[in-house]
């Protein structure tokens, strides 16, 4: 048995996912002298994957770039996935008043935007993987602000569901392909702050903007909301357009090193340490600005010089697979045979889908006596979850990366994915939070204190998302793209049936039935763990020589 009970494989010498991080405590420094490592303090740590030799690399550009990037990208995020999606929860009552019709009514108008934001999320995992993900941001970017556009010169009910529809085609690029951006950029050991970042961004964040809508709607109304939208969209576009470079990449599989099943890092040491006697002598032996590169093969290549900037800009910058299109669309759902990503698609979606559930309910439940809130008043509700998302995300952010360098040191400088695993333990925490929320609405407690349980749910449902995310994508990382399309996919459907009923049931019968339900369910896919944690190096394995989407010749490395 491997540390903490992490049952080790007997199959292969190395199994994919599993890498060495730290070299001192692994004792490999003759298999791993030659290979790149981190800088600083993070000196002894070995980089996984490698960073090939080309400048063009997205793991090779600098710290400033690749925060740049995450920043864009991050802003979109905010307000294609947080905001958009969001946008009219405060001003479900007031909307229901000025169109004649119900809550529930108003509410199926984002179901639809949320179905399809998830029907289309196979076909931006087709396109990503096959033209890069760039040109699949700047379209998602440029139909948001469209049914934004559409939405500030509405006057009916048909209207802004139609401006909903087409804001719905922005969502899903923004809450899926954002978390792969992070494995495209960064190494195994910096990805947990990211990755934090990226889930406060979708769950935190959204709370926030309901803060802002509801004063809004309040103070200005509705039809405000799609103005300010429209501004924040077209210069996120602008900004996209100019500073955002294609971050997929083509890289030689002796690089990916926490992909392989194959344990020979002294051969690409070896390779790496001759490159570099290469290019010294290639520089003083000549004033070329191409130096020449040594493969695995010896074969000499040149290396590329780097991307101009109008090069960067482009918005087509090649093809990334020679897979047909309808093999790409059917992989987000192909992946899902592989028992562990079926795993983390259905916890990661239906934790997250109970405080979707949350967020339908508040304007049915506080804009009624004894609370009598308006648009605004719901609006700063959300602060209590914003608060939440908040503390859990600093928390994860500054802990988990940290707590993988520790338990790999304890583990001979060998880091498993499964240490991710241990931050599913706010589940527990949110599961309980939302009986007690329930409980609480349904005796009429004090508004602020359900305010501070709801805090409560989102710091456990964070924890959660970080979890599963970053076990996905540090041990399936060749799936990644169709992992979180998929979880997207499988979210974004739930969120729709949940337009259907939630509302009916919690007015039938009555707020604790139906959080009580939802906080079991939390209970139960959260003890879940416990298994995938003890045998996923196993099934990992297991895979890696029993892979269905190989039989089926279904790809999903972005390779040629």
């Amino acid at each position: 048995m491997g540390f903490f009970g992490i049952l080790e494989d007997k199959h292969l010498p190395h199994v994919p996912g599993t890498v060495i991080l730290n070299e001192e405590y692994a004792h490999s420094e003759s298999l791993t002298a030659g290979l790149r490592h981190g800088k600083g303090k993070n000196a002894h740590v070995v980089l996984a994957p490698q960073p090939s030799e080309d400048p063009n690399d997205p793991l090779n550009w600098s710290s400033m770039k690749k925060l740049t990037i995450m920043l864009i990208v991050g802003f979109g995020t905010i307000l294609n996935a947080a905001t958009v999606s969001g946008l009219l929860n405060a001003a479900l009552f007031t909307l229901s008043l000025d169109f004649g019709v119900s809550i529930g009514s108003i509410t199926i108008i984002s179901g639809y935007q949320l179905l399809v934001a998830g029907a289309t999320g196979p076909f931006v995992s087709a396109l990503s993987r096959k033209y890069g993900k760039r040109p699949v941001f700047l379209f998602s970017s440029l139909m948001a602000l469209i049914g934004s556009i559409c939405g500030s010169v509405t006057t009916g009910y048909n209207g802004l569901l139609a401006a909903r529809i087409l804001q719905g085609f922005g969502i899903s690029a923004y809450e899926s392909l954002v978390i792969a951006v992070v494995g495209d950029l960064y190494f195994v050991h910096q990805r947990g702050l990211y990755m934090s970042a990226v889930q406060f961004l979708l769950g935190a964040i959204s709370n926030f903007s309901s803060v802002v809508c509801g004063a809004v709607a309040a103070k200005l109304g509705w039809k405000y909301l799609f103005h300010l939208l429209v501004a924040c969209l077209g210069f996120n576009l602008i900004l996209l357009l100019l500073f955002c470079p294609e971050t997929s990449y083509i890289r030689d599989q002796r690089y990916n090193i926490d992909e392989t099943a194959d344990d020979d890092l002294k051969g690409l040491s070896e390779a790496e340490r001759r490159h570099v006697e290469c290019s010294q002598r290639s520089k003083e032996a000549s004033a070329s600005d191409l130096a020449p590169t040594e493969t695995h093969t010896s074969i000499i290549v040149t290396v590329r010089p780097p991307k101009t900037f109008v090069q960067e800009m482009a918005i087509f910058t090649g093809v990334y697979s020679d897979e047909n299109l309808l093999q790409l669309v059917i992989a987000p759902f192909a992946v899902c045979s592989n028992l562990a990503i079926f795993w983390v698609v259905v916890v990661s979606g239906v934790v997250t889908a109970t405080y979707v559930a949350q967020a339908f309910v508040l304007a049915q439940i506080f804009s009624f006596p004894p609370y009598n809130l308006d648009a605004s008043g719901i609006g700063y509700l959300s602060l209590g979850p914003f608060i939440g998302g908040v503390i859990g995300s600093i928390v994860l952010g500054f802990v988990s990366d940290p707590i993988i360098k520790l338990f790999s040191a304890r583990n001979k400088g060998v880091y498993e994915p499964e240490y991710r695993l241990f931050a599913m333990l706010g589940g527990l925490l949110s599961g309980g939070a939302l009986m007690a929320w329930g409980y609480m609405l349904q005796q009429k407690a004090n508004l602020y204190a359900c305010a501070t349980v709801h805090g409560i749910v989102l710091f456990g449902i964070i924890c959660v998302t970080i979890s599963t995310s970053a076990y996905a994508l540090d041990a399936y990382r060749d799936m990644s793209n169709e992992i979180f399309i998929a979880g997207m996919v499988f979210k974004n459907f739930l969120f729709y049936g949940f337009s259907y009923f939630v509302n009916d049931w919690t007015a039938t019968s009555g707020p604790a039935e139906v959080f009580y339900v939802f906080g079991g369910i939390v209970f139960a896919l959260t003890l879940s763990t416990v298994p995938l944690y003890i045998w996923g190096k196993r099934y990992r394995s297991l895979w890696f020589r029993h892979n269905l989407l190989t039989k089926f010749n279904i790809r999903t490395h972005a390779e040629l």
